[in-house]
């Protein structure tokens, strides 16, 4: 059975990955094995299907391969030509705020924003998300659906 402390925790796990990707953007080699390793960790790609739609994507919003995921964190792939790799921002800290969590046996979804902090500005971005989870057979939790926007702004 999941609880929110499993969630808490694979969210946590998520913003580390992503700062830790950040930081190794001057060695694409490097990053692009840690990025395939947190890949395989964090997301369910071998478990099923994983519906992706990440912020920063227009032309191929929907990435529901470990490779559209791969391209979207850290760029370099001409399939995807928009992307230049979110991870390699890259952000300080990552922090979620929980709108709120459902659980169910083996899965939940979590809804809130989180925020983004530029390591080099300290600027925060604010994006709004909805994860959802499974848990593997080793009881570990993989995203298998990771949907991020950026706030409604309304045009006056």
């Amino acid at each position: 059975m999941i609880t929110e402390n499993d969630v808490l925790i694979a969210q946590n796990k998520w913003a580390e990955a992503l700062i830790e990707i950040g930081k190794l953007k001057e060695d694409r080699k490097e990053c692009e094995n840690l990025t395939i390793e947190k890949l395989d960790e964090l997301y369910a790609y071998d478990l099923g299907t994983v519906l992706f739609k990440p912020t920063r994507a227009t032309e191929n919003q929907f990435r529901n391969t470990k490779e559209g995921a791969l391209a979207y964190f850290i760029g370099g792939n001409s399939k995807f030509s928009e992307d230049t790799g979110f991870a390699l921002q890259p952000w300080s800290d990552v922090r979620f705020e929980n709108s709120g969590i459902i659980l169910y046996q083996n899965s939940a979804i979590a809804m809130g924003n989180y925020f983004f902090t530029e390591s080099e500005t300290g600027a925060v971005k604010k994006v709004e998300y909805t994860f959802g989870y499974i848990q593997a057979p080793d009881g570990s939790l993989k995203i298998n659906l990771h949907h991020s926007s950026v706030p409604f702004t309304p045009s006056m």
